[in-house]
């Protein structure tokens, strides 16, 4: 059986993670928030003092186990289990959000979440959403897409977003958090933020998410295997 693998890649705050689980809940497509999987790890190096730069990384990476638990009624709403431990909630902190990025681009730990996204997409058809998916993780993906935003635009999504979870949403903080994180993952040297030969460049800065996902499902419904 053939399933379909749709990538969504972009920057932070671009709105992608929300576009990708609006469109795998109306094609009732799982949702893997590949974001999530090195936000739960950069949790799990925090939660254990783990120096970035220690020789027994490799080691202790053999003691983390990440998976997603999915509603069997809504494939695109998910847990993430961090050993079994729902972490959901607490990767989306903002001491998170300061080393997701430094964690993603250790080579070591993308070759592990890869594989362990490239598993999900052998037995189901899904929507993923990250930076590399068009690129390395589903190369062959039936539709590929970049999304962007302007930079203002961005800051304030990612301000609304935070002060919807009650979490810090200073301005100066975001705009130099999302300047460096933009910056790490456009040049780290494994699995670089870049836009796929074949991917379409959705620029989303002025449209409504109900704009968004009309004009994205016109389009998988054009490409997507029946």
């Amino acid at each position: 059986m053939l399933y379909n693998q749709i990538s969504i890649d972009g920057y932070a705050a671009c709105g992608k993670s929300t576009l990708a689980r609006e469109l795998a809940k109306r094609l009732k497509y799982l949702y893997i928030d590949s974001g999530a999987m090195y936000r739960a790890m950069s949790y799990y190096i925090i939660q254990n003092n783990i120096d970035l730069n220690d020789d027994r990384l490799a080691d202790l990476l053999n003691s983390v186990n990440i998976r997603f638990q999915h509603d069997k009624e809504d494939p695109s709403s998910a847990l993430i289990l961090l050993n079994e431990e729902d972490v959901t909630l607490q990767i989306r902190l903002n001491e998170i959000n300061e080393i997701v990025s430094q964690v993603a681009a250790i080579p070591m730990i993308r070759r592990k979440l890869v594989k362990l996204q490239q598993a999900y997409g052998k037995t189901n058809n899904v929507v993923m959403d990250g930076r590399d998916i068009g690129t390395v993780v589903f190369p062959k993906a039936v539709v590929k897409l970049f999304v962007t935003a302007n930079q203002e635009i961005r800051i304030q999504r990612r301000m609304e977003e935070n002060k919807s979870k009650e979490l810090p949403y200073d301005y100066d903080f975001i705009k130099t958090n999302l300047a460096e994180r933009d910056k790490i993952d456009s040049t780290r040297k494994d699995g670089p933020l870049k836009q796929a030969e074949d991917a379409i460049l959705f620029d989303n800065s002025h449209l409504s998410r109900k704009e968004q996902l009309a004009m994205v499902l016109a389009l998988c419904n054009c490409r997507i295997i029946h």
